[in-house]
């Protein structure tokens, strides 16, 4: 948005805008200068142009509406939990073209290991509908997603030791994206903290009896603890390395088959790191630490 916020001249043949949520709001003086910025980049469009919108929370299912109003570019709402119409959907994993106005056969793409949850089946409906605006056939689009690796720090499987699993998602800088994680790995060891948004995590209260236990590092220490208290057993660690080795202790001491150590900051991460990608860096080299722990005979 801060990008956007400065872009005069930007014309995209696709734009795409996934979803609106709170952030960056001290920079653009609330919610409202933040939606702005981010309908910039629909901006310069022109008729033969698309615009693809995630339909799944009500501002943006509102500019959806408001830009097919303005009948100025073709707009391709998409979704993860609903079925549209016209547009792009994933239900139960399950992708629906509906671009035409006529629904396709249904294609299930739960292949696609590195895309798990429900905001990633909205990222796949996302591109699938990005690059059939660009021409591309449906099935190379859908080989693809079966086939795509998956990105650093986004969800990513860093690996498996002594059947704990440690999950780097270091790019969820606010409780909306650390949400999303949180549903996609239910019941894991949860990593949380660094240099807290406006919102903190209150929104993030609901799912607290989908966590085994949260391990808290960073300037938000204290003030999450505070949210916290009497709502999810918590360990103030105040800095990942602690926190890693506590998470994967109580992890393996747990004897849950498949237990995951999520790292889902939902804070930036400039109180202790240059950004998202060193602090990504840094949970998988304290990862790697630990199978130097494993005696001789403990399998990886």
């Amino acid at each position: 948005s801060y990008q956007l916020d400065l872009a005069e001249s930007l014309r995209c043949d696709v734009a795409v805008m996934l979803n609106i949520s709170p952030d960056h709001l001290s920079r653009h003086g609330g919610m409202d200068g933040y939606v702005s910025a981010k309908r910039r980049i629909f901006r310069n469009q022109g008729p033969e142009d698309y615009a693809i919108i995630g339909v799944d929370d009500t501002r943006s299912g509102v500019m959806a509406t408001q830009l097919s109003c303005e009948g100025l570019r073709k707009v391709v709402p998409i979704s993860a939990e609903y079925g549209l119409g016209r547009g792009v959907a994933v239900l139960d994993g399950m992708l629906q073209d509906s671009m035409s106005g006529r629904a396709e056969h249904p294609v299930d793409i739960t292949k696609a290991r590195a895309l798990p949850g429900r905001h990633n089946h909205q990222n796949a409906a996302a591109a699938y509908a990005a690059c059939r605006a660009l021409g591309l056939e449906a099935s190379d689009i859908l080989a693809a997603i079966d086939t795509f690796p998956g990105l650093p720090h986004r969800l990513e499987m860093i690996g498996v030791i002594q059947g704990v699993r440690f999950v780097n998602d270091s790019k969820a800088t606010n409780a909306q994206a650390a949400e999303q994680a949180i549903r996609a790995f239910p019941n894991a060891w949860w990593i949380v903290g660094g240099r807290p948004k406006e919102e903190g995590i209150d929104d993030l209260v609901p799912l607290f009896g989908q966590i085994k236990k949260a391990y808290l590092i960073g300037e938000s220490t204290e003030a999450f603890a505070r949210t916290l208290a009497g709502k999810l057993d918590h360990v103030k660690c105040r800095t990942l390395d602690v926190a890693v080795e506590q998470a994967f202790d109580d992890a393996r001491a747990s004897g849950v088959e498949g237990a995951v150590v999520l790292f889902a900051p939902a804070c930036a991460s400039f109180d202790q790191f240059r950004d998202f990608e060193q602090r990504g860096l840094a949970f998988r080299q304290e990862a790697a630490k630990l199978v130097k722990r494993r005696t001789p005979t403990e399998p990886a």
